[in-house]
Order: C-alpha cells, then sequence, then structure tokens
C-alpha cells in the first residue's frame, strides 16, 4: 500500500501541486517566523552578552521603599553612590576595576532642527578614560573623548544621523533648553538600546554629573573582577559596604539571566502574534487539501474499489490515502521550510530599514525549528485528509465499480447542520452577552464567541451556500444565459465542495472584514477625541514628557499672533486616606483658569468658573456622577506628595478630552509638584496656523529639540495612526491566508474541470462554444467567491459589532461605522479573486478535445 501512495503521488502531481502551495505557504510562514525570532533573539542576547562581558558586580542606586525619585529644586537626581564608595568596593580582594557611570537621556538636532533618536532610547553617559586616554567599552573611531565642559562625543550613527563631523558644534537638550558642545570624538558601540534606533552621546565626567546628578554622584557602579573569583561571594561583600536601601548589588551573572529574560518576553509577543497569523494561514489550507483529497477519491473511486476487490481491507485504504497525505506534507514542508529562511532574512532586512535597528548576527536555524516546522507540515496535511480517507474506505466495491461520485447522503447533511446550528448559535449567544460588557479584560470572552462563530459558520456553510449561490445564479443566468445557469448548476452540484472552497475565502475575509470594521469605528472615534472639546490651534509638549519651564511657556503668550495660551500641569490624588479597596484615583490638571475657555470649549453645567479661580476644583460631568459630587460640595484629598487638603467643587463642567477628569487653579496644583513644570501648552492663534508663527513659538521656548508642537490635524494623524498601522499590519499578515485560499478556488476548480471532462465534451458536442466553457468556469469561480466574500463579510460585520463595546471602554465616543468603500473594494477584490482564479482552468476546459472528452470515463 505504500508503494500505491508513492504511485498516486506520482501519478496525480499535477493536481496535487495546488495543495502542497497551500502546505508551503503555510510552513514558510511558521519555519519565517521560528527562524526570525530566534536569529534576532541570539542577535540581542550576544550584544547583552558583550556589553556585561567584564561585569562581575552591578551596583545601581535605588530609592527607599514607598519612595520615587529625590530630585533637588533644579531637577536632578540625587543618589548615594559616589566616589567614596566607589573607592571602598575597589579595595575589596578579587577587584581589579570599578567603574562609575552617570547615565541620562539627550536628544539631539539634525540639520533641520528635527530631533534625532528615538526618544527614550536616546542615551547621554560619561567617557571614562584610561591611563592611555581612551575608553575601552566605547572605541574611538575618529577624534578623542571629551575631556571638558564644551565637548561631546558621539556614536558613529548619531553623528551620521544628526549629519555632524568631527569640529562641528552640536545642538541638544536634556531636559527643556538648547546646550550647545563642540563635537570632539566618534565612537562605537554595540549596546542594543542604540542600535535599535537611539543615539548616544558622551561627556566628560564632571560634566555629565553637572547634568543629570550632584557632583561626586554616580547611577551604577560597575565591577570588574580578576579570572576565577566567584561572583556570588563578591556580590555579598559588595552588598555589605551599601547603604541600606539606597542602592543594591546585582552579580554579573544574574544581571545577564535577567536580560535574557527580557528578551524572550519581549520577542515571546511578536513571535505569538506571527505564530498565530501562520495558524491562521494552515487552517485556512486544512480545507484546501481536505476538497482535494475529497476529489481525487471521488475521481479514484473504481480505483479503490479494486484494490478493496483484491483483498485490500478497509483500515489499508486509510493508510494508503494518509500515506499519500504524509508524503505531500514533507515535500511541501521542506520546501516551505526553505522559503522560511528566505522570509526570515527579508523581514530582518525590512524592520532594518524601517528603524528596528537589530544587532548584527547570523541566520540561527536550530534543530527544534526544523522539526517544528516539518511536523506542522505533515501534521496538518495527514490530518486534513483524515476525513476523506475515512469516506474512501466506506466505499463498497460494487457501489464504487458502478458509479463516479456519490452524493453525501440526507442524514449526513441533518446531523452537519444539527451540529453547526448547536456551535454557530453557542457563538452567537455568546457574542450576544460580550455585546452587553464593558471591560477590555473580557476580551478572552469575546474571542472564544468569535471562534465559535466562526466554526459554527464553517459547519454550516454547505446549507448557507444554496440560498446565497442560487441568489448570484439567478444573476448569471439573468445576464450571461446558459453558461450562466450552468455555473449555478456547478456551483449547487455538490454543496460541500462549494463549502469547502468557500470557507477557506470566508475565514480571510471575516477576519479582515472585522478588523476594517472596528479599527475605522477607534479610528473615527479617537479622531473625535483628539479633537473634541479643543479650541487651541496648537498644542505644545516635549518628545520626552520632561515638562516645559513656566518662565518659557510664559512668553508664548507674548508672541506676536497668539491670542491665548493655557498651560496645564497636574498632580494625582486619592480621596480616601490611602490605598485600598474604598481609594478612588484621580488626576488633578493645574491651569489659567482665565485663560482655559479661550482654547477648549469649556461648558459650566453647575455652579461657576469664579468659585474655581478663588481656589475651588472643577469636576467633569461623569466624574461627579461616579463619586456623587456636586457644586459647593468639600472634597478631601490626599495628594501624590502625601499632603492633604479639602477643596471644594466650584464647578462641574461638561465632559471635555482636553481638560480630563477635573482642574483646579495651578496655585492649587504647584505646592504638590516636586518640581514645577508644564506638561503642555494649548496655543490660540489670532489668525490660523502658520509655518512662520511655528518658528517663533519655538523661539520663545529655547528652540530645543525636545520640543513637540502639533495643530489639530497632527494630533488627529498621530492618534488615528496608531489605529492604521495596526490595521495595515494585520491586512500583511492576513494577505497569506487569502493568498492560500485563492489557490483553493484555482484548485477546485482545475480538478473539478478534471472530474467532468466527458460532460464538458457533452456540451461542446451539442453547441456549446469554447468562450461558453470559458464563461462558465469563470462565473463557477465567481460565484463561489462570492458566496466566501459575502458570508465573511456579514461575519466579520457581526463579531466587530459585538466586540464594539469593548473597545467603547477605552474610546467614550466609539460607535460602530462602516467604511463603505473598503466594504466594497473587498467585493471588488473578491469578484477579481474569481476571475483570475479561473484563468488556467477555464483555458483547461475551452481546449479539450471534444471526441476525446465525450470518451473519458
Amino acid at each position: 500500500m505504500f508503494t500505491t501512495a508513492l504511485r498516486n503521488v506520482l501519478a496525480h502531481k499535477a493536481r496535487l501541486l495546488m495543495t502542497a502551495l497551500a502546505v508551503l505557504l503555510g510552513v514558510a510562514f511558521v519555519a519565517g517566523t521560528l527562524i526570525f525570532s530566534d536569529s534576532v533573539g541570539e542577535a540581542i542576547k550576544n550584544a547583552s552578552a558583550k556589553n556585561l562581558k567584564d561585569v562581575a558586580v552591578s551596583v545601581q542606586a535605588t530609592s527607599p521603599p514607598g519612595t520615587g525619585p529625590e530630585p533637588a529644586k533644579d531637577g536632578k537626581r540625587a543618589t548615594a553612590l559616589d566616589q567614596r564608595l566607589a573607592d571602598r568596593i575597589r579595595a575589596l580582594p578579587g577587584v581589579t576595576s570599578v567603574r562609575s557611570d552617570v547615565t541620562g537621556e539627550a536628544t539631539l538636532a539634525g540639520r533641520d532642527g528635527e530631533p534625532i533618536g528615538n526618544g527614550w532610547q536616546n542615551r547621554a553617559v560619561n567617557y571614562q578614560p584610561d591611563a592611555d586616554g581612551k575608553d575601552r567599552r566605547y572605541p574611538l573611531v575618529q577624534g578623542r573623548g571629551p575631556a571638558s565642559e564644551g565637548e561631546i562625543a558621539l556614536a558613529e550613527t548619531t553623528a551620521k544621523a544628526a549629519g555632524v563631523r568631527v569640529g562641528d558644534s552640536v545642538r541638544f537638550a536634556t531636559d527643556g533648553p538648547v546646550l550647545t558642545k563642540k563635537l570632539v570624538g566618534i565612537v562605537a558601540t554595540d549596546d542594543p538600546a542604540v542600535t535599535a534606533g537611539g543615539s548616544l552621546a558622551l561627556f566628560d565626567t564632571a560634566t555629565a554629573q553637572k547634568l543629570y546628578l550632584h557632583p561626586g554622584q554616580f547611577d551604577e557602579l560597575v565591577v570588574a573582577a580578576a579570572p576565577g573569583t566567584d561572583q556570588q561571594a563578591l556580590t555579598a561583600k559588595v552588598r555589605a559596604l551599601l547603604p541600606a536601601e539606597r542602592a543594591e548589588a546585582t552579580s554579573g551573572s544574574a544581571l545577564a539571566a535577567e536580560q535574557s529574560r527580557l528578551i524572550a518576553r519581549q520577542n515571546s509577543a511578536l513571535s505569538s502574534t506571527l505564530l498565530t497569523f501562520a495558524g491562521i494561514a494552515l487552517f485556512v489550507g486544512v480545507f484546501i487539501i481536505a476538497n482535494t483529497f475529497t476529489m481525487l477519491i471521488s475521481q479514484r473511486s473504481r480505483e479503490i474499489a479494486l484494490l478493496r476487490a483484491v483483498g485490500a481491507s478497509r483500515r489499508q485504504v486509510v493508510r494508503s490515502v494518509l500515506v499519500e497525505a504524509a508524503l505531500l506534507g514533507l515535500v511541501s514542508s521542506v520546501v516551505g521550510f526553505a522559503l522560511g529562511a528566505g522570509i526570515a532574512v527579508g523581514l530582518r532586512a525590512a524592520l532594518d530599514a524601517n528603524g528596528a535597528g537589530f544587532p548584527n548576527g547570523p541566520v540561527v536555524i536550530s534543530p527544534t525549528t526544523v522539526l517544528a516546522s516539518l511536523a506542522v507540515g505533515v501534521l496538518v496535511t495527514v490530518l486534513a485528509a483524515w476525513l476523506p480517507s475515512r469516506r474512501a474506505a466506506r466505499i463498497a466495491p460494487v457501489e464504487a465499480l458502478s458509479t463516479v461520485e456519490a452524493p453525501p447522503t440526507p442524514r449526513s447533511l441533518v446531523v452537519r447542520n444539527i451540529l453547526g446550528a448547536l456551535v454557530g448559535g453557542a457563538g452567537v449567544a455568546v457574542m450576544l452577552w460580550v455585546s452587553t460588557l464593558t471591560s477590555g479584560d473580557d476580551l478572552p470572552i469575546a474571542m472564544i464567541g468569535s471562534m465559535l462563530t466562526l466554526t459554527g459558520a464553517i459547519i454550516l456553510a454547505p446549507l448557507l451556500s444554496r440560498p446565497l449561490v442560487s441568489l448570484a445564479g439567478l444573476v448569471t443566468s439573468r445576464f450571461f444565459g446558459v453558461s450562466g445557469k450552468l455555473a449555478k448548476e456547478n456551483a449547487l452540484r455538490n454543496p460541500r465542495r462549494t463549502a469547502a472552497t468557500g470557507s477557506a475565502l470566508m475565514i480571510g475575509l471575516t477576519l479582515i472584514t472585522g478588523m476594517t470594521v472596528a479599527g475605522h469605528s477607534a479610528q473615527v472615534a479617537m479622531d473625535k477625541m483628539a479633537g473634541s472639546g479643543l479650541i487651541a490651534d496648537y498644542q505644545v509638549e516635549t518628545t520626552t514628557y520632561v515638562g516645559l519651564d513656566p518662565k518659557l511657556s510664559a512668553k508664548v503668550a507674548e508672541v506676536p499672533g497668539v491670542a491665548a495660551m493655557a498651560p496645564l500641569r497636574g498632580t494625582g490624588f486619592t480621596t480616601a486616606p490611602g490605598p485600598g479597596p474604598d481609594s478612588n484615583f484621580g488626576f488633578l490638571r493645574g491651569t489659567d483658569v482665565d485663560q482655559i475657555g479661550k482654547v477648549t470649549r469649556l461648558s459650566v453645567v453647575q455652579g461657576s468658573l469664579d468659585a474655581v479661580k478663588a481656589g475651588g476644583i472643577a469636576i467633569s460631568e461623569s466624574g461627579a456622577k461616579e463619586h456623587g459630587w456636586h457644586a459647593g460640595d468639600t472634597v478631601k484629598m490626599t495628594f501624590y506628595d502625601k499632603k492633604k487638603a479639602e477643596l471644594k467643587v466650584g464647578a462641574v463642567y461638561a465632559d471635555n478630552e482636553a481638560l480630563g477628569a477635573s482642574f483646579a487653579p495651578t496655585a492649587v496644583v504647584d505646592p504638590h509638584l516636586d518640581r514645577l513644570r508644564n506638561d503642555k501648552l494649548l496655543v490660540k492663534t489670532a489668525n490660523g496656523t502658520s509655518p512662520a508663527l511655528v518658528k517663533e513659538i519655538r523661539k520663545a521656548l529655547g528652540d530645543s529639540p525636545l520640543l513637540k508642537i502639533q495643530d489639530r490635524d497632527d494630533l488627529r494623524k498621530e492618534t488615528a495612526g496608531q489605529i492604521d498601522t495596526i490595521v495595515n499590519m494585520v491586512y500583511g499578515l492576513l494577505a497569506m491566508a487569502v493568498i492560500i485560499a485563492v489557490v483553493g478556488v484555482v484548485n477546485t476548480l482545475a480538478m473539478s474541470v478534471f472530474e467532468r471532462t466527458r460532460e464538458i465534451g457533452m456540451l461542446r458536442a451539442i453547441g456549446l462554444a469554447r468562450s461558453g466553457i470559458k464563461q462558465m468556469v469563470r462565473l463557477e469561480s465567481v460565484v463561489i467567491s462570492l458566496f466566501g466574500a459575502v458570508l465573511g463579510m456579514v461575519l466579520g460585520i457581526f463579531l466587530a459589532w459585538a466586540g464594539g463595546s469593548l473597545v467603547g471602554s477605552s474610546f467614550p465616543t466609539y460607535e460602530m461605522l462602516l467604511p463603505w468603500g473598503r466594504l466594497g473594494l473587498f467585493l471588488l477584490i473578491a469578484l477579481v479573486v474569481g476571475v483570475l482564479a479561473a484563468v488556467w482552468p477555464a483555458r483547461r476546459a475551452a481546449r479539450l478535445n471534444v471526441l476525446e472528452s465525450i470518451g473519458a470515463q
């Protein structure tokens, strides 16, 4: 029977080609994901290990439990790590050196004045030369290291991005005001944070301390030890020297292990996402494989009957079909794995080109990846062929010798329809329940409901295909005559096959439609939120959220063309004695009450702003309802600085996204801030937006590269752009499933043409022209494609509607809106898919010889 299976694969290789392609693409997706994850993970791990190569113990400054960092009035951090502690650690037995690090953030301006780098990854450190004047952690590529307050060195990639060379002046900012220093050196680094799109600036130690800490203080002490030193024992000795609750010591091995865990966690999210879509692609492929083997077994029923007649048992027939599937899966998986390796290399290059900046490293192909990829391909193929093999084994020799294809029994369809109704009904019930939920934590319930609904639709697809195909057939019959009617009859002839073919496309379009509707609705909601309540023409903030100097902020109001400016800064509070189940957390914004009504749509529904100006607070309508507060009530607050206050509710205002849940005069908020900084400025202009005015605002604020000045369109694009990015990524990943579905349509039509060779010959003999045959096959393809598309889009819209309440919990302005243009495009794509998928099968059908076709068995 193994020999028979092998001969069947070789004899029907042309018919199995499309099935092999479906398995190949799915395995390529899986293999590419695994190879990409392993390669990037290993590269980052090696880069991190190289950074930690000489680290025996790392001592880092911490804050006592229950407290945050301790900034001084000038905003600089205060730590317990100083030169004296470093000297005491250096004196321990086995210690060869102690590196005293100062770290911070510095955002550099490029030639165009815009910031370079990637926000929080814009690192700044102190350059620490050895006796030879060089810092071996940052090898010099050009020039020398910084040695005085007016000098700076940059990483090679940073200097290139900023467009500067040794000797040029470099403009940068750490916490607001722009600073300028002379570039004296360029260094190399393999720091993953820098290679992944960040930047690196280096200062001499005294300058770095002046910028970020206090003289003589450090953020980290990196201890190097002599070879053979016990890291754990040395860590214990270092720990004994540290001030209690002000610093912690970690061994180099523990630090490396922690970094490895973090890397694995970061990679697992991306890998899980990609593998999910790979699973979807393989799931779609299952329908194609099952369809192909069902048709092959139907066409080979006489052959199977002969095998049964000469003594082959039912079990042997099943084994023969499964071996055939396993061989097909193995060959397809091997080719798919090779393609997957190419996908992994291409994906890494594409992400690097878009600023991912992965460290250099070889392509990693582990034995586990090879075995997993091959096992997935073979297992999926064998499982998909299992039901067709069972049907083959049930064919009685006499029945098979007398008929080509027996239609499914009514009982089997009844059982299938009952099962589908139960599963689908359960899914719909769950999704109707989900539509009443409002918490994002209920997403797993929605996923279960979606899976049940989709599974039920797949099971019921043969039943659903009849009315939908018949409806489409009315159109094809009316406009295309005999060819249209024949196309409808062919699609209805075997509802199982039509359903299996259409289901592959249905799955892809269900997911794409659901994501499109939900994404479009969320995008519109975010768009409304970004602009709701905002009259200001500009919003000004910093890219690193360090805040804006209030003294400089005041100058913005004096810029010619600025009609009004309101600052926003804030602090957190609770309305209970402390954290606990009865605590009500909130955030109180401080602003200029006289100006805030000029830059936002402020509508007071209770009380008055005069009471707020007198030292009261204003509460949003939803916040007041939640807490049961009214104008005139007194609220006891405990602020984040542990200070308490009793404030009167001076006004209740209509919900306003720009203002948040509450606001008060800056005089109420300022005493509770560690550092007086504006989070953002809202600016209203006299004559609308203009580039010249933006330039003047930047100039008033010191022209810092940290500044981010956005008009209302920018705010809408920024918020809506996040949804667009996610939806486009999903489109790209689901494209594989749709491609496999198209392959399924081509495969089904090609094998259907072979199966109906004699019938096509008879049609040609009674006068149907070649063009009519082509049109018949094309229309059949279009009908099947539209069936899958319509069913998928209806399901997608339903799932998006039911799950919309979960999205609405994050966006108060959310409401489901149908993007008719995109939905129409999906239908058009399904139509095009149907036409294109039929090109080869239609040509093959039209070229059949009439006499040979009539004589075919």
